[in-house]
């Protein structure tokens, strides 16, 4: 990375930026290092050829943003959040994943950091609703929503397909009108 880092936005202790190709080698260690932390929830890339494939998907399809949580002491990668499924005209709606790496797990980054996804995403993308689908089981993920302010919303039962089985999730969103303006 450069010597600065710009940030599309940016928190106490936190700023969000968009994937690059050049982050393969800090993105794949962390993920190599955190396998215990996503099983079974998620299992981002941990090979560069994977990273590769994953990053330029969401660095190319106007369908998706990637954005990389990142410690602004530091620089060092704390986690990621991407909005996918992005759909305009009447529905202005996305759908988020995201994911801690274990050196940042409860200290609250990623909490900083879905608060400035979120605000990036109603100002500058524009748009009116975000959703996150979650699996009852992974009280973190779903305390995380809770203490952003996303509400449930319903169960969708075997919803995605997830380490070789169809798992439940709990779908939870946020509109715009719901973010409490700073």
């Amino acid at each position: 990375m450069s010597d600065k880092i710009t940030y599309l936005a940016e928190g106490p202790r936190v700023g969000i930026r968009g994937f690059t190709l050049e982050d393969a080698g800090e993105f794949t260690a962390l993920a190599r290092e955190s396998r215990n932390l996503h099983a079974p929830w998620l299992f981002p890339p941990v090979e560069p050829d994977a990273y590769a494939a994953y990053a330029g998907r969401l660095m190319e399809d106007p369908n998706r943003y990637g954005f990389l949580v990142c410690t602004r002491e530091d620089d060092r990668i704390a986690g990621f959040i991407n909005i996918n499924n992005v759909v305009e005209g009447a529905f202005q709606s996305g759908a988020l994943g995201y994911g801690a790496f274990a050196h940042a797990a409860g200290r609250g980054l990623m909490g900083e950091g879905l608060d400035l996804v979120t605000r990036y995403a109603f100002g500058t993308l524009g748009l009116h609703r975000l959703e996150v689908n979650i699996q009852p089981r992974n009280t973190a993920s779903i305390a995380l929503v809770r203490r952003a302010g996303y509400r449930l919303e319903g169960f969708s039962p075997d919803f995605l397909f997830i380490d070789g089985a169809w798992r439940d999730h709990e779908r939870w969103a946020i509109t715009a009108e719901m973010v409490e303006p700073r």
